[in-house]
C-alpha cells in the first residue's frame, strides 16, 4: 500500500466528526490493505509507531526537505526506515538519525511529509479510535462486529486480528480464545456524574472502591506467573511480590484482573507517582520489592483451572474470586439492591475517606467485555476545579488544524507572575476553539512556529482529577487529567487560583 493512501484517509477521517463516515473511510482503506500490512496500517492510524520510540525529536524534523513529485513510498518501506532509525545508537547517533529522516522525507510527497512528521512527532490525532477501526474492519471483511471485538479482546491486538481476518476471512475469528499466559484487553468503565446516577442506570449492582494504582492482569499456569499492564506490556520481573501472591493461590491455572498499589504503614494508598515510579524503575533484581513494597488488589477473575469465565455474569465471577483470593488481596466492595442510594453514598464516602480515588459501579448480570468502554461499569470520582490563566497555546492538528488548541495553563505566584502547571486540549468544542483562536492571537506577545505565547489575561475554569509533583514544570506540580470547562469572563487574572491553592490538592507529605 502506498503511504499516500494512508495519509489521505487519515486526513479525511480527521475532517469528519460523523462516526459512520469515519467507519466507511477506514473500511475502504482496509479493503485495499494486504494482510501483512494491516498491523502497521492500524498502528499508524492510531497515531503510534510499532517501534514505539525511535529517538527522533522535533529538532530532527524541523528542517524542510524538498518533497517528491509523485507518491511512490509504501507503508512497508516507511516501517523499514523507522526500524532502521530506531536501531541508531552511540557516537554520532543524532547526526545519523537526521540523515535517515531527511532521506525518508525526500521520498515523500508534501502530503506524505506532513503525515510522517506528525506521526513521528506523536501528533496524529485524527479520531481513528480503536472502536471505530474495529467496526470498519468488520465491515471490510464481512464479519460480525461483536465477534471481531471479542477476537481483539482475546488476541490483545487489533492489528493481529486484522491480519488473520483479512487473510482468512471471518472463519479466522474462531481461532482467538482465552489462553493463560496471553493477555487480553481489559474491560473499561464509562463515567457517571454521581453514585445516584450510576445506580439509576444500572439498577442492582456492586460498588467497588476505585484504586489509584496501576492496572494489572495476572496469569498463572502452574509454576509460571506472568504479569501484564493495561497496555499488555509484561512487567513480571519487576514484581516479585505479585508473583508470590499468585503462586500462593489454591489453583493451578488462573487469570486475574486487578490493581497494583503502594500502601503506607496505616494501609492507606500512597500517591500514584510512587507506585508508577516503582514499577517503572525496572527493579528486576532479587529483593527489589524492599525498595517500596507493592500490593496487588484483585477485583475480577477471567479464567480458573481450565474454565473461561468471561461470559459469566459479574456476580458469579465475583463469587468465584472471593473463594480463591484471600480477603486482604480483594477490593472492598458492596452489593446493592435497586434504590439503595443511601448505602451507596455511605460506601462511596468511606472509600474517599480511606484515600481511594472513588468507586466503580458494576452491573451484576454483565459479562466481561474488554477493550472498550461499555455501560456495565461506571466510575464515579469527585471532580475538582481551578481557575487558571492561559499563558500560551499550540496549533492543533487534524480537525483542529489552523486553530489554537493545546492550552498552556498557569497559576499565580506570590509576586504576581504565573507558573505553568501543564497543558490540555480536552473539553474544547469547535465553537470554543474558533473563539479562543481569535482571542489568543489578539493577546499574542510571541508567535513561535508551534503556536503563541500570550499576555496572561484569560481565565479558564479547569476540571482535574488530582495534583502530582513534577520536575517538568517550574512550580513543581502538575494536574492529572485536566480538561476545560469554560472561560471565566467574570474573573481577571489577578483573581485566578494561586500555586499555593494548587498545592493544597497534593497528598499529605507523609505519603510522598
Amino acid at each position: 500500500m502506498l503511504l499516500a493512501e494512508l495519509a489521505r484517509t487519515s486526513r479525511e477521517v480527521a475532517a469528519t466528526s460523523a462516526r459512520s463516515r469515519k467507519t466507511a473511510l477506514l473500511a475502504e482503506l482496509f479493503r485495499g490493505t494486504a494482510p501483512a500490512e494491516a498491523p502497521v496500517v492500524i498502528t499508524y492510524l492510531a497515531g503510534r509507531l510499532p517501534q514505539r520510540r525511535i529517538g527522533v525529536g522535533w529538532s530532527s524534523l524541523a528542517e524542510p526537505v524538498p518533497p517528491a513529485g509523485a507518491p511512490t513510498l509504501t507503508v512497508a518501506q516507511v516501517d523499514a526506515a523507522l526500524t532502521e532509525l530506531g536501531a541508531v545508537h552511540g557516537a554520532g547517533a543524532q547526526a545519523g538519525r537526521r540523515e535517515l529522516v531527511e532521506r525518508l522525507l525526500s521520498r515523500a510527497t508534501a502530503e506524505e511529509q506532513e503525515f510522517l512528521v506528525r506521526l513521528i512527532g506523536g501528533e496524529v490525532r485524527q479520531g481513528a479510535l480503536d472502536a471505530v477501526a474495529v467496526d470498519a474492519l468488520a465491515e471490510a471483511a464481512g464479519a460480525p462486529a461483536a465477534e471481531v471485538r471479542r477476537a481483539v479482546m482475546l488476541g490483545g491486538s487489533l492489528g493481529a486480528v486484522a491480519e488473520r481476518l483479512l487473510a482468512d476471512g471471518p472463519a479466522a475469528l474462531a481461532g482467538f480464545r482465552l489462553t493463560v499466559g496471553r493477555p487480553v484487553l481489559p474491560m473499561l468503565a464509562h463515567t457517571a456524574k454521581s453514585v445516584g446516577e450510576a445506580l439509576d442506570r444500572l439498577g442492582p449492582c456492586v460498588l467497588d472502591e476505585k484504586l489509584d494504582g496501576i492496572r494489572i492482569q495476572v496469569h498463572r499456569d502452574g509454576p509460571v506467573v506472568r504479569v501484564f499492564t493495561r497496555t499488555l506490556d509484561e512487567i513480571t520481573a519487576r514484581l516479585p511480590e505479585v508473583v508470590a501472591a499468585a503462586l500462593a493461590l489454591p489453583a493451578e491455572r488462573v487469570v486475574l484482573d486487578g490493581e497494583l498499589v503502594a500502601l503506607d504503614p496505616r494501609g492507606r494508598p500512597r500517591p500514584f507517582q510512587q507506585t508508577a515510579g516503582r514499577v517503572g524503575s525496572r527493579l528486576d533484581v532479587p529483593g527489589a520489592s524492599g525498595a517500596l513494597p507493592l500490593t496487588p488488589v484483585f477485583f475480577d477473575l477471567l479464567a480458573l483451572d481450565g474454565r473461561d469465565l468471561l461470559e459469566l455474569p459479574t456476580a458469579e465471577r465475583h463469587a468465584e474470586l472471593a473463594r480463591l483470593v484471600p480477603a486482604r488481596l480483594l477490593v472492598r466492595r458492596r452489593v446493592l439492591a435497586a434504590g439503595e442510594s443511601a448505602a451507596a453514598e455511605e460506601f462511596a464516602a468511606a472509600a474517599l475517606a480511606r484515600g481511594q480515588e472513588g468507586v466503580v459501579a458494576k452491573a451484576l448480570d454483565a459479562p466481561y467485555t474488554a477493550g472498550r468502554r461499555g455501560t456495565a461499569w461506571l466510575k464515579v470520582k469527585p471532580v475538582h476545579t481551578l481557575d487558571l490563566v492561559v499563558l500560551g497555546a499550540e496549533w492543533g492538528h487534524g480537525r483542529r488544524a489552523g486553530r489554537l488548541s493545546n492550552l498552556h495553563l498557569g497559576a499565580r505566584e506570590p509576586d504576581g507572575s504565573f507558573a505553568m502547571l501543564g497543558k490540555t486540549f480536552k473539553g474544547l468544542t469547535d465553537r470554543l476553539l474558533d473563539w479562543q483562536t481569535e482571542r489568543l492571537r489578539e493577546l499574542a506577545v510571541e508567535q513561535p512556529a508551534w503556536g503563541v505565547l500570550v499576555r496572561p489575561e484569560l481565565v479558564v475554569e479547569i476540571a482535574f482529577d488530582g495534583v502530582q509533583r513534577s520536575s517538568r514544570y517550574p512550580a513543581g506540580v502538575t494536574l492529572r487529567f485536566a480538561r476545560v470547562l469554560r472561560y471565566r469572563a467574570d474573573k481577571s487574572a489577578a483573581e485566578a487560583d494561586t500555586v499555593a491553592a494548587v498545592r493544597e490538592f497534593l497528598p499529605p507529605e507523609g505519603n510522598t
